[in-house]
């Protein structure tokens, strides 16, 4: 009752700052609609405000009659209006005055003319009719304030998105550093329940061989005990720090084979290279790493449901030590290629599916390798490879 009770505030404390990241994320997503609805409606705004003041300024060339920069009105009109950009023509397109406009632009008539589309592409232009029977036509684009006001809203939209990225990784990684936590928690607890029956059955086995009974059943039970101790230890392992060092590559994988080989069905073969090359030597964790290499050839074992090959073959380029598992049962579909590791995935009608997640883990997290499929086919068998950097001799 009392680590019940120690569990619960912690379980409240979790569901607490769940909800409030989920009220942060919400909150930020409303600010970041508000605040693009109220960026656009300001551009508008601005725009319209510019469009009526470009207007009053044509109705007042109009009444004058002609776009003079000397005309004292003209100059404040200029001024006034100095952070947008405008070209004056007449019915000829020919150039009568210009503000912003680079004189590049205005003295070459082809850059002239995209610029006039450019500028009436932005804006309606603008006729002025003179009471001397003058035309004239300004083309006129937005200020550098409306345009900042225009591109605004998309960089609102990349920050929230980034936003809603950033959100989602840190809810994946809460999770996954809660499926974590689950996962060391089971396993250390896991290996503390199987220290006393062990040690139970030390005592029995010592007791059996003082005993008038068959010595060579009691040399098996300590075997299997042997192995049994070592599967404790390799789920107190688990969320330690993990301590590698040098391990001859073939002789580990060959103590997995040679404790497999006992075991396996009658109408199954284990072929194994690994004592008869040249010792490799990688950094490992010894007591992770067989565990690693048993559950490959535990699931190969699975694969030909009582019939078939298990081939275990260890090769070496300048860099890398190779160990491929390969079994000819029943294949795994191409799909499933990286599923597999995924936890919780299984296509046996018994088991949790954390076995080659766990390994994946062990050799990708703690010995910094690879594992994956090296190849597949339905009905004709699979190979799984683990890599490992080799040290060099």
């Amino acid at each position: 009752m009392e680590r019940r009770r120690n569990i619960m505030p912690r379980f409240k404390k979790h569901v607490f700052s769940f909800r409030h990241r989920v009220a942060v994320i919400v909150l930020g997503l409303a600010i970041g609609t508000t605040s693009l609805l109220f960026t656009d409606h300001m551009a508008q705004r601005l725009r319209e405000k510019e469009q009526n003041e470009v207007a009053l300024w044509s109705y007042a060339m109009g009444r004058m009659g002609e776009f003079d920069r000397n005309n004292p009105l003209i100059q404040q009109i200029v001024n006034n209006k100095n952070n947008i950009p405008f070209i004056v023509t007449d019915d000829q397109l020919r150039v009568e005055g210009s503000h912003l406009i680079p004189e590049r632009i205005v003295n070459h008539p082809d850059l002239l003319r995209e610029e006039i589309e450019k500028l009436a592409s932005i804006n309606q232009p603008l006729e002025i009719n003179t009471y001397s029977g003058y035309r004239f036509f300004i083309f006129y684009g937005e200020s550098q304030l409306l345009k900042m006001l225009v591109y605004f809203p998309f960089i609102q939209l990349v920050v929230i998105a980034v936003f809603i990225a950033f959100g989602y990784i840190t809810f994946r990684s809460s999770k996954q550093d809660e499926q974590n936590r689950l996962w060391i928690g089971l396993a250390k607890e896991t290996a503390h329940q199987l220290g006393t029956p062990t040690s139970s059955l030390l005592g029995w086995i010592e007791y059996l061989r003082s005993q008038p009974v068959d010595q060579s059943a009691v040399d098996e039970m300590n075997k299997d005990l042997t192995r049994l101790m070592k599967v404790v230890d390799r789920f107190s392992k688990i969320g330690s720090e993990t301590i590698l060092s040098p391990g001859t590559v073939n002789e580990l994988v060959g103590n997995s084979v040679l404790y497999f080989r006992t075991r396996i069905p009658r109408n199954v073969s284990l072929d194994y290279n690994g004592l008869a090359i040249a010792p490799i030597k990688a950094m490992v964790n010894e007591a992770l790493f067989e565990w690693v290499v048993e559950n490959l050839l535990k699931n190969a074992l699975d694969a030909l449901q009582g019939k078939g090959r298990i081939s275990v073959k260890i090769t070496e380029d300048a860099n890398n030590v190779y160990i491929d598992v390969s079994d000819t049962g029943k294949g795994i579909a191409k799909a499933n290629f990286k599923r597999i590791f995924d936890p919780g995935f299984t296509t046996k009608t018994r088991g949790w599916g954390l076995g080659l997640s766990l390994s994946r883990r062990i050799i990708e997290d703690y010995h910094k390798g690879k594992i994956g499929v090296l190849e597949s086919e339905i009905d004709k068998g699979t190979t799984i490879r683990i890599t490992l950097k080799k040290l060099e001799s």
